[in-house]
């Protein structure tokens, strides 16, 4: 298997909304609250010049994940990172940070921050994420998390990104 991964577009919205949500469901301590609240399901796709979504397509073809994310002064914050349940646990998440990683530090920046929710702790730690403090969110608690790009360690074999240009 492949991974691409490229600027996400317009196209792509409905397939972002369907990852989203079965991504969103797939753990089974968010999902009551979740279907209390369906308002949180509805994925919006980033509209802002200031917001930079990428996503993963398995063999050139199918959106298995996206990762969005926002500059900031001094840091990259990671506002999205969702998989395709189907294609959890099988490098995807860990790709898409690799292509977050590149273009903080294409752009000079050195730090990555996320707020993750405790079901994802072990992920983002895992990939190199340190947790700096707990947060409130809408639906209880995360984890503010970051990681330093110049000590992160590229890890995708099989990723091909695809020309910005």
């Amino acid at each position: 298997m492949s991974v691409l991964i490229r600027d996400a577009i317009d196209d792509d919205a409905p397939s972002l909304r369907d990852v989203y949500r079965r991504a969103s469901l797939s753990n089974e301590g968010d999902r009551e609250i979740l279907l209390q609240h369906p308002q949180s399901l509805e994925y919006v796709a980033p509209q802002s010049a200031q917001r930079r979504c990428r996503v993963a397509l398995a063999d050139s073809r199918d959106l298995i994940g996206f990762a969005t994310t926002t500059v900031g002064t001094d840091l990259l914050e990671l506002e999205d990172l969702f998989v395709d349940p189907a294609w959890m646990r099988r490098g995807v998440g860990r790709t898409l940070i690799d292509d977050v990683v590149i273009y903080a530090r294409s752009v000079g920046i050195t730090r990555v921050e996320v707020d993750g929710n405790p079901h994802a702790l072990s992920f983002y730690t895992d990939v190199g994420f340190t947790v700096d403090a707990t947060v409130t969110t809408e639906f209880g608690f995360g984890y503010r998390l970051h990681l330093d790009t110049g000590t992160y360690e590229l890890w995708g074999d099989a990723v091909r990104f695809a020309s910005d240009d």
